[in-house]
């Protein structure tokens, strides 16, 4: 008993989302939202009107034919005749208003499902990137994505739990006037199946938010066993049984944890259907005796037995849908849950400008940083600078932490201790978005776009998308324009193998592409963090070269692991375990004998 209060403590207090929940149906479309309220208003009275209506006229047609002088069945029977037009138009008026609900319902709950996704995308660009990496933080971004569909459904719920707890309303002040004791009747019937259902549901979300992680798996499995990125891997290291046998494992757990629940569901349901139809007869055969006694009409008795049948029907819909809505709103909870994360890092409400030009640069003063949830340092005591106008290399072994440091340039993430400084001011104390406005950076994790040629170049400058001269400078530049001019629609092919007429492009062409995203924006640092690793060595040199040219006047970071590319840079960082191990130019490097001749040597001889 204490364990069923406390599952119904639990739903009952979820309902606690539901005025919130209707703040956002009414700030998506406030007429919509009241159309379909007053619709439902009207809707809820019809019930109760139609069954006195239909009691009227059997009580009229017993009367005729008790009389026994119908001279003229329309003369005679004139309030027979307008009971049945009433009920004629009410007929007409449910259904009118069935199709309008309906309507209304569909468009709110389409608006409804935009909006949410719509904050949620929004909600999720203002945290820090680092969150995205953590899978709890997942799970939670997953929970609130996936459950689109179930806060259309919780809107349509609401709304016709309103709708009937009206209705009912109308039919308890029938039967009351009648017989209140139907009524005591009827509720004890319905309370036993009510708290089945709220123990069970409650068992079912629970087990449903417990496994996210596992379901979260069952979609990346479902992913890679059929999908164009995977196939070729999937064939050629023979995937296939084990993807899918871990695909079974997985899914069979699930299917075993749910299946106890469903069976005992199922039982537990059938004896209170049961009672709760033992219930309705017994009040039926009491409303049969009464008008069997004369204490009631014929026409009273199909009221009677009407009512209590549509007020039993009425009475489970909404015991039922109340644990559904419950359990629905259980899951918007996760979906409030998520827009109240706040990012990692204090978000910087600053509306101090990037300097234009910058005069200094940046200065990394002592910088360390290490993920969150983890006690390595990927980068720690670290301090140089990146002048105005130089072109600074950042070089290492992977795992060094060059591109945890371009991350930080961007304030993609804040230093765990020390501070960057551009122009002699924190970069904290910058508009994040005004900073990240001076830079153009491509990362080597670039991503494919499924968009078509031009959009996917415009993405480094997306306020640019309609600017065909510029798309076309930045592929010129970038000599993704010779990529383009192979392309059956040019700048309007789409690109990818996702959508239907999508055309797929080797890696090195991919990366032309994503290099021209780069000079969309007339950024006064440029980063190429390692984004020609698919292009062969030549062809890596003649964009470094042409980059070199371009940022003239610029600063710049380059990213790269073969040396002939960054002994270009007027300055070369070599980093070791998240530390400065040596700086200085090329030549100056080669001079100190130190790792970073080492590392050169090895490399020059493999070619020759």
């Amino acid at each position: 008993m204490a364990l069923l209060l406390s599952d119904f403590r639990k739903q009952f207090s979820s309902l606690n989302n539901i005025p919130r929940f209707f703040r956002m149906i009414w700030a998506v479309s406030p007429r919509l939202a009241l159309s379909n309220a007053l619709l439902r208003l009207v809707q809820a009275a019809i019930p109760v009107a139609m069954l006195y209506v239909g009691k009227e006229i059997i009580d009229e047609v017993l009367r005729l034919i008790a009389t026994g002088n119908l001279s003229s069945v329309w003369a005679d029977a004139r309030d027979l005749w307008r009971w049945v037009g009433l009920e004629f138009g009410l007929a007409i008026v449910s259904s009118l208003l069935g199709r309008g609900i309906s309507v209304t319902d569909s468009l709110l709950g389409d608006l409804i499902a935009n909006d949410s996704s719509v904050r949620i995308m929004r909600h999720a660009a203002t945290l820090d990137l680092f969150q995205f990496e953590n899978p709890n933080f997942y799970d939670k971004l997953e929970r609130a994505r996936t459950q689109t569909a179930g806060r259309t459904m919780l809107m349509s719920l609401v709304l016709s739990q309103l709708q009937d707890l009206l209705s009912m309303l109308f039919l308890i002040g029938g039967l009351a006037a009648f017989n209140p004791w139907l009524l005591l009747l009827l509720f004890v019937a319905v309370i036993p199946s009510f708290l089945g259902e709220t123990h069970f549901n409650q068992r079912t979300y629970s087990l449903t938010r417990s496994w996210t992680p596992e379901r979260r798996e069952l979609d990346y499995l479902r992913y890679i066993g059929a999908s164009d990125q995977t196939a070729k891997e999937t064939k050629i290291f023979g995937l296939e049984n084990f993807i899918t046998e871990k695909f079974k494992d997985i899914s069979e757990r699930y299917f075993q944890a749910n299946k106890k629940i469903t069976l005992q569901r199922a039982a537990w349901g059938t004896l209170f259907s049961i009672i709760s139809t033992a219930s309705y007869y017994g009040a039926y055969v009491f409303i049969v005796l009464q008008s069997i006694t004369g204490a009631i009409t014929v026409g009273t008795l199909t009221f009677l037995a009407g009512s209590f049948q549509r007020m039993q029907g009425l009475l489970q819909g909404v015991m039922g849908r109340f644990t559904r809505m419950t359990d629905t709103a259980m899951y918007l909870q996760d979906y409030f849950d998520f827009l109240a994360i706040k990012p990692l890092s204090e978000r910087n409400t600053s509306n101090k400008r990037v300097p234009k030009p910058i005069r200094e640069g940046f200065v990394f003063d002592d910088v360390g940083f290490k993920y969150p949830n983890t006690e390595t340092w990927a980068l720690r005591n670290l301090s140089f600078t990146l002048k105005a106008g130089e072109k600074l290399a950042l070089v290492g072994e992977n795992g060094a932490g060059k591109t945890t440091i371009v991350k930080l340039l961007a304030h993609l993430y804040e230093p765990s201790e020390g501070r960057i400084l551009l122009d002699g001011v924190d970069l904290r104390e910058y508009d994040p978005d005004d900073l990240r406005r001076e830079i153009g950076i491509i990362f080597q994790d670039y991503v494919r776009y499924s968009f078509t040629a031009a959009d996917n170049i415009s993405v480094g400058n997306i306020k640019e998308r309609l600017n065909d001269p510029l798309i076309e400078d930045s592929a010129e530049k970038s000599l993704a324009s010779e990529v383009v001019e192979t392309l059956p629609a040019r700048y309007d092919q789409m690109l990818g193998k996702r959508f239907s007429g999508g055309v797929d492009l080797s890696g090195g062409q991919w990366q032309k592409i994503a290099l021209a995203r780069a000079y969309m924006r007339d950024a006064q640092l440029v980063i190429l963090d390692e984004p020609t690793a698919a292009l062969d060595a030549r062809a890596e040199h003649e964009v470094f070269l042409r980059f070199a040219e371009l940022m003239l006047g610029r600063m710049a970071v380059l990213i790269s692991h073969r040396f002939s590319t960054v002994r270009m840079a007027d300055r070369i960082v070599f980093l070791e375990d998240g530390k400065v191990l040596e700086m200085g130019s090329h030549e100056e490097l080669l001079a100190k004998g130190g790792k970073y001749k080492e590392l050169f040597e090895l490399q020059a001889k493999g070619y020759l």
